[in-house]
This record gives structure tokens, sequence and C-alpha cells, in this order.
């Protein structure tokens, strides 16, 4: 063996730093096994200590795992993962940030843009999201222009899938479309959303993303646009719901954080949704 040989070796440490880099930036996929075998020179029995290594740190901080994939196509791939207790703490946080009076704006709204566009929160919430629809056989996330957009995108990442955006009004760039009208849960008024017919594949199972849930219209309204493309709903997960709203038209979905209206001092009432988190 030449020098050059034992320059290209890599130690333990360095194997399992760029295996688990090469898996959280891939999250969802199945990576073979041969591809770090050739990318160390290393044997199989080798990577798979290492992976098991790997496995067991990601266990104990519990911070997503691996997952084994047998067969030809087989491999690992790492899912996602947040602890219950970082996962409150994450919540209880974004509580009090949302509480703020400050975020108050006419009309008893509360202004979120900001929150929406921090990726720091927006990828923990991501985190909490997606790993509540691992298991559902995702083939897209869809959302609904805008503000929506920065967290779908996170859980679609993290899930492995692609990302699908349906407009509120018909753009010549998107070629042929399909468009709905639906009845707004929250003021009762008739409005559209239209999709690219490129956008979808038949038979798909999706997952819809938002930044609030609140009598559940646009929730509905994809419902029925997905069906338009024989596809189905399988999983919708909201940051913040609406809870003061008295009748839903949606029965199943997860959140982050209840809201529930304003107090008498006009302070916003927020709390996690300790039954999903």
């Amino acid at each position: 063996m030449n020098a050059g040989d034992e320059m290209d070796k890599f130690t333990r440490n360095q194997r399992i730093s760029i295996i688990t880099k090469t898996l959280i930036e891939n999250p969802n996929k199945v990576i073979n096994l041969n591809t770090f075998t050739e990318l160390f020179s290393a044997a199989k029995s080798t990577i798979s200590e290492d992976l098991y290594v790997i496995k067991d740190i990601l266990s104990r901080l519990k911070l997503g795992g691996v997952e084994t994939i047998s067969g030809a196509a087989g491999g690992v791939k790492y899912v996602c993962g947040l602890s219950e207790e970082k996962s409150m703490e994450f919540a209880n946080r974004l509580c009090g940030i949302l509480a703020d009076k400050d975020r108050v704006i006419p009309g008893n709204f509360l202004y979120v843009t900001d929150i929406m566009c921090n990726p720091q929160i927006i990828s923990t919430a991501g985190i909490i999201l997606a790993s509540k629809f691992i298991g559902n056989n995702v083939d897209y996330v869809v959302t609904v222009e805008t503000k929506g957009i920065p967290l779908a995108y996170e859980v679609a990442k993290l899930l492995g899938v692609q990302l699908v955006v349906v407009r509120r009004d018909t753009k010549i760039t998107e070629g042929s479309t399909l468009s709905i009208n639906y009845v707004s849960g929250s003021t009762g008024r008739i409005q559209s959303m239209t999709l690219s017919k490129k956008s979808l594949k038949k038979g798909s199972n999706c997952v819809f993303i938002d930044d609030f849930m609140k009598a559940g219209g646009t929730a509905k309204g994809i419902i029925d646009l997905l069906r338009e493309f024989e596809c189905q709903l399988v999983g919708i997960g909201v940051l913040i719901d609406t809870v003061s709203t008295q009748k839903k038209l949606i029965k199943e979905y997860v959140s982050i954080v209840n809201f529930n209206g304003f107090d008498e001092d006009g302070n916003a009432v927020l709390m996690p949704t300790k039954d999903f988190i």
C-alpha cells in the first residue's frame, strides 16, 4: 500500500459523519449500501456497523431514525422525528411569540407572515408535522398559495416528495388547468381554486399543509379538487388551529398550536395542541 492509499482512507468517525449528513440531507429516500461501500472503499459489514452507531445516536437523542429496507432495491433511509419534550418546548415558544399584542391587526386577526418565513421556526414545525405522515405512503404535499408554501415545502422535503401549489386564479403559464368553486367555512363566500392538469398523477396520495385552520373550507375544497384528479387526501397538517370556530367542515387533521380567540384584554389565547404532540 502506498502513501496515497493511506491518505484516501477514512476513519470511522469520518465515515459516520458523512453517512449521517448524506441520510439527513435526503430524508425518506432509500440509499443503497453500495453508495457508501464504494465511497469509502469499505466492506458492507463495516458500513453496517457505522449505521448501527448512527441509529443508536439518533434514537437516544430522539432526532428521528434510520430504517433498513430489505430486498434488491433496498438500503437505508432517514426518517425525521423530534422528541415529545422538544416538540412541546417548541409549541410553547411559538405560543409565546404569537401572544405578542403587536400581532393583533384590525379585524382581530393574528399577523403570522414573519413566522411563516422564519427558517428556524418553519424547519422545526415541518419536522413535527412531517413525522405524523411518514407511514401514509405520501406522493405529494399540497398547499394553497401563498403563506403556507414555506411550511409545506419543509414537509415535502422531509417526506421526500414533490410540493404542489394550488392557485387562486388561473395562470397562462400553467397550461391546461382544472378549477373548482368552494365555500369558505369562515365567511360563507364562494371562492375558487385551480391546478394544472400536469401537477398530479392519477391515484396519488396527498397531504394538505397550511398555516391556519379556521372552519376548514379550504381543506374541504382541496379534497374536492383532488377528487377531480382521482387522487385522495391522506392527511391534513396546519401550524395553527382556530379552535374557537364552532362548526368545522373537516374533522381529521393535526395542528401544533390552538388559537382560541382573544380574552377581555385583547390578548390572544393560545396553547399547544397537547393531544397531537
